[in-house]
């Protein structure tokens, strides 16, 4: 009677064990299933952060180090992001930008294309490429483009960064030392005609800028392919499209990204790029 007792003793005490453990491994998995649900949340992007790291990755920019802009971003930036600052060697990317909505430097007057259309070309080493800027729609870009045109601004600048990603499809040209970075000196604004839907078809013209308003500075882009950069990054001033040589932008494209530049999709035209005129009438 003894022995069966100590063995009916035994089985419930190995029961609450199991039961003891089989509870523990329960909360084990419900506790690792709430971390791992912080987690996700913790390092999935925002719709902003998105749009931040989109627009230093891809748009083209203005400022850039030597990532449709104007120094190293793979959307275009005068720092696509196109913008006026991007940060690799044959890029733009987002620079800071002025803080306030004012110009800096010699930025002539909106007035001095407003209404007018312009009909040139942009020589280069590759081939003629025949443009109109439209300044009813973008008259201040297109006055500060007409004012650079006839002061010969463009002559020996270099078309520095080609992005050949899935979505964006863009030469980017006219940095001021041929590097991507943007001039401080030389900013203007505001943001103008930028495409709602982010759709950039080829032969577009836009403006690179930095990630302000006010951060547009000499240099600007050519999409060969149709292109979409996210409205989220607040757009670019398309200022006019290609009218004849779209081909010789193909042409550069086709050769693809120089070797060395951080990137398959974006960084200097493989082959050396150089403008030899750009004239507007």
């Amino acid at each position: 009677m003894e022995a069966k007792r100590e063995l009916r003793l035994a089985q419930v005490q190995r029961r609450r064990r199991d039961n003891m453990l089989a509870s523990l491994s329960a909360l084990v998995v419900v506790v690792l299933a709430v971390v791992l649900q912080l987690t996700t949340f913790v390092n999935n992007p925002t719709v902003a952060e998105m749009a931040a790291i989109e627009e230093s990755m891809e748009v083209p920019s203005s400022s850039r180090a030597p990532t449709p802009g104007t120094s190293a971003t793979a959307t275009p930036s005068s720092s696509p992001s196109p913008s006026s600052a991007r940060s690799t060697s044959a890029a733009q990317s987002p620079t800071a930008a002025s803080a306030g909505k004012t110009n800096s430097g010699p930025v002539p007057p909106a007035s001095l294309a407003a209404g007018q259309s312009f009909t040139g070309t942009i020589a280069t080493n590759f081939g003629a490429i025949d443009v109109k800027l439209n300044g009813d729609k973008a008259p201040q870009a297109v006055s500060v483009f007409k004012t650079l045109a006839e002061k010969n601004y463009f002559k020996g600048k270099s078309c520095h960064r080609l992005t050949t990603g899935k979505q964006l499809k863009v030469l980017q040209c006219g940095s001021k030392n041929g590097d991507g970075a943007s001039d401080p000196q030389y900013q203007w604004g505001p943001v103008e005609n930028t495409p709602a839907d982010g759709k950039y078809p080829a032969g577009t013209i836009a403006v690179a800028r930095g990630s302000g308003e006010y951060s547009h500075g000499r240099q600007f882009f050519i999409v060969y392919e149709d292109s979409t950069i996210p409205p989220q990054t607040g757009g670019y001033t398309v200022m006019g499209q290609v009218t004849g040589g779209l081909d010789v932008v193909k042409e550069i494209a086709a050769a693809g990204i120089k070797p060395g530049s951080g990137s398959s999709t974006d960084g200097a035209p493989a082959g050396p790029v150089t403008i030899d005129s750009f004239t507007l009438n």
